[in-house]
């Protein structure tokens, strides 16, 4: 399944325009750092990769549409930041050190 979650986040930044720089699938969360083109919204991105995800592994994976019947897959939220307050490298490592878990 997590093949398959990363498979479809790819595909979804791809069609937006959306470049992966570095991104982590962690157990029960994704970190990801994007480079995105300035003409979108950061949240038209999410909910776009969150709900086309959700929608697809709920669909493929028919025991994760019992297990979260009535309830969200992933969480409504999300955390952002630029990289203008911290550097590159700095969000490179995070993702490393995520990476390792």
């Amino acid at each position: 399944m997590r093949e398959r979650l990363r498979e479809i986040i790819r595909q979804t930044c791809e069609e937006l325009g959306v470049h992966i720089v570095r991104g982590v699938l962690a157990r029960d969360h994704v970190h990801m750092f994007l480079s995105i083109p300035p003409k979108l919204l950061l949240s038209d991105v999410m909910q776009r990769i969150k709900g086309r995800s959700s929608r697809r592994i709920q669909m493929e994976f028919p025991d994760l549409r019992k297990r979260y019947w009535g309830r969200r897959f992933w969480a409504s939220v999300y955390f952002s930041t630029t990289s203008g307050n911290v550097t590159d490298d700095i969000i490179m490592q995070y993702l490393e050190l995520h990476s390792a878990k």
